[in-house]
């Protein structure tokens, strides 16, 4: 159906007269007519009646009209739905149970009046892209991988420094143990399927395993987090990484234990990147929260335990900067 057709038959029964809705769509008198009469052909059915008092919607017309109103509100929603500054802040989190999701959760808590819309992109090449086209307009990564460099016009904030944990099932000789240590990790079986090499999180399991000499399969396929848990429960001599915020939930029965690593801290080093001609007006707001937050690298809860961590040699340095106040819309309280 020919929307602006649709837009011309509610300037006119909106305006009373064909003169009027010319005047207002900037077309002439004669091409309302034809756009009118082009819907009526369409539909089968005549629309408006000429009156002495100008023109008046028929009983179709009639029944047609909500419909065209909606016809035109749906036009506008689907524009605003892809057009940067009007859409919703699309945000890529790589995985709804990771923890950037968890940070982005906090964001809309922070801020309910921006609409967010939350894509997953497989890896870093992938959001990149994304971002200098402008179909999203911002991602949770890791960077900068080895021999790679962010591409000119994408910047990187750090975010959030998040600590390793081991998982093990209730069997597992260190499933006892209030913590353990990188070097206490030499000879386990750590397991992690599904690495897919070339991606930033290959890029640090490589660099965890050289750094202590740790053991990391990554034999198999990947069937899903469900199964991954399903085989450590099950299996004693296999353990794997899991971030500390990520979000697990499995079966009672499982026993599984999260076992904090420490001496040093592995931390997975996540950062927010976007393009710097983004116009959209919502992500400074994100920028800044993010910025803000008590466990950015830079603030005083990471500050604390900068000594006892350890991320790539390829991450970005973490400088201290000062941290911006979050920007709240002017209704906002």
């Amino acid at each position: 159906m020919d929307l602006e057709a649709v837009r011309t038959f509610l300037a006119v029964v909106d305006s009373g007269r064909f003169r009027e809705a010319a005047d207002e769509l900037s077309i002439t008198q004669q091409a309302v007519s034809k756009r009118v009469a082009a819907l009526e052909r369409e539909l089968g059915v005549r629309l408006l009646d000429r009156t002495a008092r100008g023109a008046e919607p028929t009983i179709d017309g009639q029944a047609f009209l909500p419909h065209a109103r909606a016809l035109l509100h749906a036009e506008a929603r689907a524009v605003a739905s892809v057009r940067p500054g009007r859409r919703a802040l699309r945000v890529d989190v790589l995985g709804r149970r990771l923890a950037p999701a968890a940070l982005l959760q906090g964001f809309h808590r922070a801020f309910p009046e921006v609409e967010l819309d939350v894509v997953t992109l497989f890896d870093a090449d992938a959001a990149v892209a994304a971002l200098r086209a402008g179909t999203i307009d911002a991602s949770f990564r890791a960077v900068t991988m080895p021999g790679r460099r962010l591409p000119e016009g994408i910047e990187a904030l750090p975010v959030l420094d998040e600590p390793l944990q081991l998982l093990t099932g209730p069997a597992h000789v260190l499933a006892g143990a209030r913590a353990v240590t990188p070097e206490g990790l030499v000879g386990h079986r750590i397991w992690i399927p599904g690495i897919v090499s070339g991606t930033e999180w290959a890029a640090y399991y490589a660099d965890l395993a050289a750094a202590f000499g740790l053991t990391i399969e990554v034999t198999g396929p990947d069937f899903g987090t469900e199964p991954l848990l399903d085989t450590v429960a099950d299996t004693p001599e296999l353990a794997t990484f899991v971030g500390a915020r990520t979000r697990l939930v499995w079966p009672e029965g499982h026993g599984l234990r999260r076992v904090p690593v420490h001496g040093p801290t592995p931390v997975y080093p996540h950062f927010l990147l976007w393009a710097v001609d983004n116009p959209h007006p919502a992500l400074l707001t994100l920028r800044a929260h993010l910025a803000a937050s008590p466990e950015a690298p830079g603030s005083a809860v990471s500050a604390d335990r900068d000594g006892d961590v350890w991320t790539p040699s390829w991450a970005r340095p973490r400088e201290r900067r000062p941290l911006p106040e979050p920007v709240r819309s002017p209704d906002t309280p």
